[in-house]
């Protein structure tokens, strides 16, 4: 058994051939990210609606991993205008409402490709017992 698996996570992929996210032991990191819409592989034209969209694929990744958004231990993101935070705040706050048990965060101003006006990764320790749902 390789001591990396890979997470895949369905209605995710990336263009090129690399997993949504990698896992050693407990320790998960993602990818990026992207605001597409999971149903429809478009992205919305809207910062809100990609900021939803991001952090939709945040909880199922984390599923896919067999954890919970509470492993997060660091989120970057990759904003095309890194001033305008409502949406990514509005978001964090409902994923993350305990001030006191929150992730750290770090948000860039990036030039973005193909309509993104948002991406983001992360990195997360998952407990080794919840096993490696999201491997193949």
């Amino acid at each position: 058994m390789p001591r990396r698996s890979s997470v895949l996570m369905p209605g995710f992929s990336h263009e090129n051939p690399i997993p949504t996210a990698s896992r050693i032991g407990p320790f998960l990191f993602s990818g990026v990210l992207t605001g597409r819409d999971p149903h429809t592989s478009t992205m919305p034209a809207s910062l809100d609606a990609q900021c939803g969209n991001v952090f939709l694929h945040v909880r199922h990744l984390m599923a896919a991993a067999g954890g919970h958004v509470d492993d997060i231990v660091k989120m970057t993101f990759w904003l095309a205008d890194y001033r305008d935070r409502m949406a990514l705040n509005r978001e964090w706050l409902e994923m993350f409402p305990d001030p006191a048990s929150r992730p750290a965060r770090q948000a860039m101003s990036a030039q973005l490709d193909r309509r993104a006006l948002v991406q983001c990764d992360l990195v997360a320790v998952l407990e080794e017992s919840r096993g490696d749902a999201g491997s193949p």
